[in-house]
């Protein structure tokens, strides 16, 4: 195994220096510090994680709180690219992840125990009931958290452009000429408040009015919520003309029901949907919508985390935003 001790006599340097430039420390020069990483990489460098925790009283090790009420799991493709993101960051940066839970060797526990008993020295959280009690147990504990879509005071989180996402898409849909637009949205979250936010603001600015009936609340990757809501839409005697899904993935579970109503996408109907989900691109018509990065989110959220672990006295918190890209697709039909 190679340790410290080699690498510093490959480079002719202290191994105090090679300590100080495999943790990061800026009391020696950049440029020792990129040929001491690289000489590391070059023979396989890999820390002995056991001297390194009771050295520094740190486990390098991130828990992850992820909860999915509709039972997907992490076949949610939404949480799964933003937690593999995660995963490979942290990993990058020589960390271990674990999932945080409910039970410790088969006893009933809080998440902030199992945290504690799992030596977290930080925790990713998201897609959970950001106001139950034991979530905000372990927000206020002395563990570091970073929250995915949702913000606590004096806490950090990292967030899709939810505002900026549907205006965009909601004004994107108006260019086509769309004044009758609905919007089967989410539960009454933090996010489906921003996108109601964003969809508003693109109507008001082009002085549409759409009646209450048309916005229907469903849940987020709940494609039978979302077929309930679809029906109450098409059974309207003013039907509208285009569509706006909670996601991606709802939409795609409801277009049987567009299919009894006798309705084709785009010609009958348009529809958008979000997310940017790997299976939206598959369809045809390719389905316009909104693609978070979710990557992008993942990546931000570990580094972020990994930040207020290793830099407590300097990080500040902060709510970091990720933007997204529209999709134009083929679903939304120009129109008038």
């Amino acid at each position: 195994m190679v340790t410290v001790k080699d690498i510093a006599e490959k480079c002719g340097v202290s191994t105090a220096t090679v300590s100080k430039a495999l943790n990061g420390y800026g009391d020696i020069s950049e440029k020792t510090a990129v040929r001491i990483r690289a000489v590391a990489r070059e023979m396989k460098y890999t820390p002995n994680i056991a001297a390194r925790q009771l050295k520094t009283n740190a486990s390098h090790t991130i828990g992850v709180l992820f909860e999915d009420e509709t039972n997907v799991g992490l076949t949610h493709e939404f949480f799964a690219a933003v937690l593999n993101a995660a995963k490979a960051e942290a990993e990058r940066e020589g960390y271990d992840i674990l999932f945080i839970s409910r039970n410790i060797a088969g006893k009933k526990a809080s998440f902030l125990e199992h945290a504690r008993y799992r030596s977290c020295d930080g925790v990713l959280i998201a897609n959970m009931d950001y106001s139950r009690e034991e979530v905000r147990q372990l927000i206020y504990s002395e563990i570091p958290t970073v929250t995915i879509d949702y913000t606590y005071n004096d806490h950090s989180s990292v967030l899709s452009a939810n505002v900026e996402g549907e205006y965009e898409l909601t004004k994107y849909i108006i260019s086509q000429g769309h004044r009758k637009i609905a919007f089967i949205h989410g539960e009454n979250t933090s996010v489906t408040k921003k996108r109601l936010i964003g969809f508003y603001r693109a109507l008001t600015e082009a002085g549409i009015t759409v009646p209450e009936r048309y916005i229907i609340e469903a849940r987020y990757h709940d494609p039978e919520a979302a077929r309930q809501a679809a029906q109450k839409v098409l059974g309207l005697p003013d039907r509208p003309t285009c569509i706006i899904f909670s996601d991606d993935y709802s939409y795609i579970g409801c277009r049987g029901v567009l299919s009894t109503y006798g309705l084709s996408v785009p010609e009958d109907i348009s529809v958008a949907g979000y997310d940017g989900i790997a299976m939206s691109k598959t369809m045809y018509p390719p389905l316009t919508t909104f693609a978070q990065d979710m990557e992008g989110m993942g990546r931000r959220a570990i580094q972020k985390l990994i930040e207020i672990i290793e830099k407590p006295k300097t990080c500040r918190p902060e709510e970091i935003e990720i933007p997204g890209r529209l999709i134009p697709g083929a679903t939304v039909q120009k129109i008038g």
